[in-house]
């Protein structure tokens, strides 16, 4: 069953068309990431489901009802900003609470309601303390907690872990997984971090200049992305795109071949490279080749092997592996 459904929605800034006809639906228990690179229009989309931007034409339902002109606070959403957004005067407790104080419901019930949200959240030892001395994942699980005390349809998050340093990044997505699993919510999840839409994500819809360029399940898009924008967007490292001679002799516009799916030998391959640059993380290592044929080329290959900047590599392609994007 649907729970947000977009259709044939657009926003302009005066002449500037910046949400081009999206049509989109977000099934009922989803978590659905918004994902693409600044400026393509996945917060202005966000903002208009929430109710904080006009719709210029088109139409948004939420749980089967049009909410395309409907106030925030109607459209039965709650909102996780990139900023925490605490009340620096309230406790941990207070701000949790504080729709329900604005709602005057009743002080017990309020008692009730935020110590269950802060067992969920694990925040029930912090009650007291006031967001100064609090750590940045914690306030985030604060501005979350004042969201899901609200028990909204959908619950909608603006880059809520850009903030956080990385280790704190990684925690807080399982933590933000583990949340999903739990209430069953529809949420929906803006960032321009792959790797979170990757990890977190039922659906990603990938966003380019004001419109989609493919939805589906993650490992949907990182087997079959569907254009060359998707192919360069979803996998760490990006894939390698060429156009140009290379592609034209493989019959297409553009081959993209993926770091991973990239065979390395000192003696035998397709392309002859130079060693530009080893990147060591553990595990793998990345090794960007410079390749007269084809420009830089990245491999991922184990962590144990050993390369050197100036060596000479040859580079194949795994068979049935590329990627190939219009015709020559």
């Amino acid at each position: 069953m649907a729970d947000v459904t977009l259709k044939q929605v657009r926003k302009n800034f005066g002449a500037l068309e910046v949400i081009k006809g999206i049509d989109l639906v977000v099934e009922k228990g989803e978590f659905c990431v918004f994902v693409g690179p600044s400026g393509c229009g996945k917060s202005t989309l966000l903002r208009m489901i929430a109710g904080l931007e006009d719709v210029s034409s088109g139409t948004i339902e939420i749980a089967g009802s049009d909410v395309t002109h409907a106030e925030p606070s109607k459209r039965g959403i709650a909102m996780v900003f990139q900023s925490y957004a605490l009340y620096p005067h309230l406790t941990v407790g207070e701000n949790i609470g504080f729709g329900l104080s604005l709602a005057r419901t009743p002080k017990a019930e309020i008692e009730r309601r935020v110590k269950e949200v802060a067992a969920v959240l694990q925040l029930e030892s912090l009650l007291e303390r006031k967001p100064k001395a609090l750590s940045g994942g914690q306030r985030q699980r604060v501005a979350i907690g004042r969201a899901i005390i609200r028990d909204p349809h959908v619950f909608l998050f603006d880059e809520p872990l850009s903030n956080l340093d990385a280790a704190l990044r990684a925690q807080m997505r399982i933590e933000l997984t583990d949340l999903h699993r739990k209430l069953g919510n529809t949420m929906i999840y803006v960032t321009h971090d792959q790797v979170e839409a990757m990890t977190m994500a039922d659906k990603i819809v990938v966003l380019n200049g004001g419109r989609i360029e493919q939805v589906g399940a993650p490992m949907d898009l990182y087997e079959r992305p569907g254009t060359p924008f998707v192919a360069g967007f979803i996998g760490s490292p990006k894939m390698n795109l060429f156009e140009g001679e290379v592609a034209k002799a493989m019959g297409c516009a553009t081959y993209g071949i993926r770091p991973e799916h990239l065979l390395l030998s000192p003696d035998e391959g397709m392309w002859t490279g130079t060693v530009r640059h080893v990147e060591r993380l553990g595990a793998d290592t990345f090794v960007h080749l410079e390749v007269p044929a084809l420009g830089l080329l990245v491999a991922r290959t184990a962590g144990d092997r050993s390369f050197q900047p100036g060596e000479t590599v040859m580079a194949s392609p795994m068979p049935d592996k590329a990627f190939l994007y219009g015709t020559a």
